[in-house]
This record gives C-alpha cells, structure tokens and sequence, in this order.
C-alpha cells in the first residue's frame, strides 16, 4: 500500500483503512494462537533509555542495556535489520541479526510492525556509518498497535485531528511534546518563585454558590443532594481574599477556571490561571513582583529574557513600559478623555469613531472600548496600562486623587493581555455599591457582570489588610515562553466539538 494510502488510514479516512486493520488484527490473532498474547505482558525491566546512552556513549560502549519503547521505522536488510525505537528521552537506533536471536526470534520480530511497542536487550555499540545503536541479543513484544501511525515525513496535516488525538500529535511529533516538556518547567519555576518569596500554595473550590472575581459568563451545573444551582469557578480571587481576612498573608493557587464564552486562538472555555494575594503591599508591588516573575522563569527556562514570537522578538530583561490609559488612548487614537466631563461628550465621541455604546455602559466602559480598539495591538514590547476606569474595575481600589479611576493595572505584550493587577478594594461600603451596580447591569442583560456575594462582603467587614492582588493566564505566558500561535497548542485537551 502506498503511503498516502497509509497515511489516510491512520487518519480515519481513504479505502485503505479496513484492510490495515485487519492485517493486524490477523497479526494479533496470530500471535495468540502461538500463547504470546502482547496484551498480557505486565511489565519490563530496562536498564537505560535512549538519550542517555547517547549522551553517555563513551562510558556505556561495549556494555549491556535493556531498553523499550515504540517503533518508529524498520528496515529488513534480509538477515539483519534495523528499528528505530523512541522512548520518553528520543530516539535510538536498535541493530537485530538472525545470528543474535535466532531465527525463530528473528522472523517473529520482521512480522512486527511500526507503531508497536517492544523491549529489547543488548549491547551498546556504534555501527560501521558512525550511530550509535543496540545490538539485540533478546527482544520481546510489550504491545500491539492495531492502527498504523502517520507517515514520518507526513505527520499529521489534519490540525484539528492533531487536538482530536492529541496522543497521535505526541507519537508522531516529538517537538509538540517538548512544549508540554516545557509547558511543565514553566509552571515548576513560577511555583519555585512563588515559593521563594514565602508564599503559600492553596486550593479554592470549583463549584462556586456566586459567580465573581472576574468579568466572565460562568458554566452552571446542579447539585443533585442539595438541590442547589451552581458556577463552575470563572476565577481565584474571591475566596483567596478570604484567607487574606483570615490572617494569611500571602497566598497563591494555580487553578483551571471555567468561563462560558469563544473559543478563539487565545480562549478556550477552561484554563489555567495563576492567582496571588500579598498583604501590605499595593498594585506597584504586584507590577514589581510581575515583572520579576515572568523575567526570571523566562531566563530559568529558556536561559535568555529575550523571546522571538511570530518573527517579534520581546525584550523580558528590559523594564516595562508604564502607560496610563488615558494617555495610550490619546496617543493612539488622538482623543484627550481628561477633557471629557460627562457621558454625553464621551458617547459623542464613540460615535463619531464608530464605537459601539451598549445601554449598560458609561463613560469609563466608552474610554476603555477606546482603548481595546486603537491602543491595544500597539503594545508589542512589555507595557503595563494603568488607571483603569472604575466602571470597568468593580474590585478594585480607586485612585485618592482621581475617584474615577482605579489603582489597577493590565500587562500588555504583542497586543495581547498577560497580567492583571489592582490595589484590592478593602472597603465594604463601596464593595456593596459597586455590587449594586454589577447587578443592575447583569439584570440589564449584560451576562458577564459580578453578582452579589454577600458572604465576600461580611469578609470584608471583619477587615481586608492593604492588599494587593495579581492574576496571570498561565497558557498565554507559555504560549509567549514556547513560541506557539494558539492556546491549543498549549493545551494537552483543548475543548472541541464533538464529531
């Protein structure tokens, strides 16, 4: 059969793929009416794996080795052939010969086929053409694939096969799974961070009686025992405050969150998100602390603060641009909104700059769509915006010296949201009025408005310390750390749609 042939049939499509299935199916059904029954083997024992015999060649030379893993491509050279086997660490070449194994041995393992799983045992050498290999002096088959895998010089063209499959995506594609290697150490090294600065890892519910900490559309599900509605979580940051109250100072968690909207190449409907709170400090801390944060597990992965992504390379190890709001929107779209004085003068404007103005907003929601639609993508190297209206921010600390805004900040790097940051509002008078007014708007139609938490609120009133408060959306920071173009490359299972 041809390889395209072949490789429509590891993808589920072309005539061929009846026919390969039950050639191996037959192979299978072979090998048990012979009491060797692959599915049976309970485990192996190996004493090495591929990248360490490469890389220890000189002191492993001439010694024995068992290893096991699956088969890549296999060459017939008529008493001798040759596998390339990978395991979790790369790839080796594994060297079998009729005289090694003997010849019952020998025809057993040329039935085999690519994508099946064997052990085998022998002796670390170098061929005659300079590679490193095994050559076989026992072998065993550890598992059956009864699908055959993707051509090699193919891969896997179909992408939404590629998240479909995401284990095909790993068999076949070894640098997809380095970005999950990566994606790893990335979040190892935030938590070696956070660590480092005495802060505490803890865990928040998922089901949530009030959906709050964030401007989202929550999934709802039931509680069967209590016959209650309730929200999957759409953020940390309720309940975290909630230990600030209780005397903890400073607290962390990397947790998936749940929020009911697109899907995009930088949404998907759950995902990762690092939330922190720190007593006693404020939002300058946090944009202190953000900046120290990315930078070092940056340089700790990747050994460099400087990041090229799609053609862009992004200085980490510079510091961060400051920009206020006011000031991005009036450099970029040529609009002052510290002239404006009311909502009339700003809906005005959103008009003449075919801006849309929704019935729930005010003049705060009309400068920040300014924003979103003249400033946003202009912000390639790092850059916090700070002073965010209040209508925009209902959690957070408002401006002494300006009320209509807030001491808030969001990271922006190639036009896109990294970071989210504000001094927490500690005062539970004003927390219940902007409560209030989330709720006129949620009643109003607007979905992704914050409800009433009533339990937040007598939290507050026992006493909130200073606060500051930072979250961060894990999978985009990977996504800038590893290069990748959408969320669903860093995500082992992204949410599709059912076939």
């Amino acid at each position: 059969m041809h390889e395209h042939e072949r490789d429509q049939a590891a993808q589920g499509e072309g005539p061929g793929l009846s026919e390969l299935l039950q050639v191996r199916r037959d192979k299978l059904s072979a090998l048990k009416d012979q009491g060797e029954n692959p599915f049976e083997v309970t485990g192996y024992e190996r004493s090495a794996y591929a990248a360490q015999i490469i890389a220890d060649f000189e002191a492993m030379e001439g010694k024995p080795a068992s290893i096991a893993g699956r088969i890549m491509s296999k060459r017939d050279m008529g008493k001798a052939s040759f596998f390339d086997m990978a395991d979790v660490s790369g790839r080796i070449q594994v060297y079998v010969r009729v005289d090694d194994v003997g010849q019952q041995a020998y025809e057993a393992a040329k039935k085999w086929d690519i994508g099946d799983i064997a052990g085998f045992e022998g002796e670390v050498f170098r061929t005659k053409r300079g590679e490193i290999s095994l050559k076989v002096t026992a072998m065993r088959l550890l598992c059956k694939s009864l699908i055959p895998l993707p051509e090699k010089w193919h891969g896997l063209k179909d992408t939404d096969l590629r998240y479909r499959q995401r284990y095909l995506d790993l068999i076949v594609s070894p640098e997809v799974r380095e970005v999950f290697v990566r994606r790893s150490k990335i979040i190892k090294e935030i938590r070696a961070f956070l660590d480092g600065r005495a802060f505490l890892e803890v865990e928040t519910p998922v089901l949530h009686t009030v959906a709050g900490g964030a401007a989202a559309r929550p999934f709802l599900t039931h509680h069967n025992a209590l016959d209650l509605d309730m929200n999957l979580r759409i953020a940390l940051e309720l309940h975290l405050k909630r230990l600030i109250v209780g005397g903890f100072e400073r607290v962390y968690e990397i947790g998936r969150v749940f929020r009911n909207e697109g899907i995009s190449t930088r949404h998907n409907p759950e995902f990762t998100l690092l939330e922190l709170y720190q007593a006693y400090t404020d939002y300058e801390g946090m944009m202190r602390l953000t900046e120290d944060l990315i930078r070092t597990v940056a340089n700790r992965v990747l050994g460099t603060g400087k990041v090229t992504f799609e053609g862009v390379e992004i200085d980490l190890d510079k510091p961060f641009v400051r920009l206020t709001m006011l000031d991005a929107v009036k450099q970029h779209a040529g609009v002052d909104f510290a002239e404006v004085s009311s909502f009339e003068q700003a809906k005005e404007l959103a008009g003449q700059h075919h801006i849309k103005v929704e019935p729930h907003h005010g003049k705060g929601d009309i400068l920040n769509s300014f924003f979103e639609k003249y400033a946003e993508d202009k912000l390639v190297q790092p850059t916090f915006i700070i002073g965010h209206p209040v209508e925009i921010s209902p959690l957070a600390k408002r401006d002494a010296k300006n009320p209509d805004y807030t001491e808030r900040f969001e990271l922006f790097i190639l036009g896109r949201e990294y970071a989210n940051a504000f001094s927490e509002l500690n005062d539970p008078v004003d927390q219940r009025e902007r409560f209030v007014r989330q709720a006129a708007l949620k009643a109003a139609g607007n979905q992704e408005a914050n409800d009433m938490d009533e339990d937040f609120l007598t939290a507050l009133e026992y006493g909130l310390p200073p606060t500051g408060g930072l979250g961060i959306g894990v999978d985009r920071l990977i996504m800038l750390l590893t290069g990748s173009s959408s969320i669903r490359d860093v995500i082992f299972f992204p949410t599709m749609r059912p076939l």
